[in-house]
């Protein structure tokens, strides 16, 4: 989406694509860099339509202006800038309509859990909002570039947050882009913590489950993810001061 065409935004849809915009700078602080693969986007709820990063972009660079809407019906030609990855997108929205926000990205410690068959265990405060929430997906390593892809992925994400892409990292949903954006970073740290632990070669514990239900009910509330977002998104104007211009609600 060009600079030309923001005033043709409403006022919901520009603070959605300034959402995108700060959510991708807080995954590269994360550590989700690539290169300029990997995706986020978002949708006002109930829209056949949805905003994502532009293709030639990184995580660190993306801005407003390189946010492109796209629809979610795939036998649309898309934008030029639209990344590859489009059809990943098209067919979570359309299977999950509880679904606002999705992330994919490369980020390494989420890459390589998806390489093994561990489930995720809380460990952390992290793990204990994917206990037993967490899809894999096995049937390519590949870059999706057809709808059919982009469906088994949805298949295997079933209802839960965030699916594993065996060699090829996670993807992460949510009721909105706020929440996608947070549980990417929240999820990188779980599988993190965890092969760390693993990797110590002695036995570890976990949390209980009911301390496992008293942490997704208060740490992971929608008042608690929206604070982890307003920090982020302070932290991303204090590393790129022009993001300061952006709209932050």
């Amino acid at each position: 989406m060009s600079s030309t065409e923001q005033p043709e935004l409403g006022p919901a849809e520009r603070r959605l694509v300034h959402q995108v915009a700060f959510g991708a700078r807080m995954l590269s602080l994360d550590g989700h860099d690539d290169f300029n693969q990997g995706q986020i986007s978002a949708r006002l709820p109930g829209r056949d339509e949805f905003f994502i990063k532009g293709a030639l972009v990184g995580f660190d660079e993306a801005a407003p202006r390189d946010v492109v809407r796209c629809s979610t019906d795939h036998t649309l030609a898309p934008p030029p800038l639209a990344p590859p990855e489009l059809p990943l997108h098209q067919a979570i929205y359309r299977a999950r309509p509880d679904v606002n926000g999705i992330v994919h990205s490369h980020a390494p410690y989420t890459l390589l859990f998806g390489a093994t068959d561990l489930p995720v265990r809380p460990l952390s405060h992290d793990g204990a909002y994917f206990r037993d929430r967490v899809g894999l997906f096995t049937e390519t390593s590949n870059t999706v570039l057809d709808i059919g892809t982009g469906e088994h992925i949805a298949k295997d994400l079933g209802d839960h947050p965030a699916v594993l892409l065996r060699n090829h990292g996670g993807v992460i949903v949510g009721k909105s882009v706020r929440h996608a954006a947070v549980f990417a970073q929240v999820l990188e740290r779980a599988c993190r913590l965890q092969l760390l632990a693993e990797g110590t070669g002695v036995p570890y514990v976990w949390s209980t489950d009911q301390d496992v239900a008293a942490k997704q009910d208060f740490i992971y509330a929608d008042l608690s993810v929206r604070s982890y977002w307003d920090y982020a998104v302070r932290r991303v104007v204090r590393h790129w001061p022009e993001a300061s211009e952006w709209d932050r609600r």
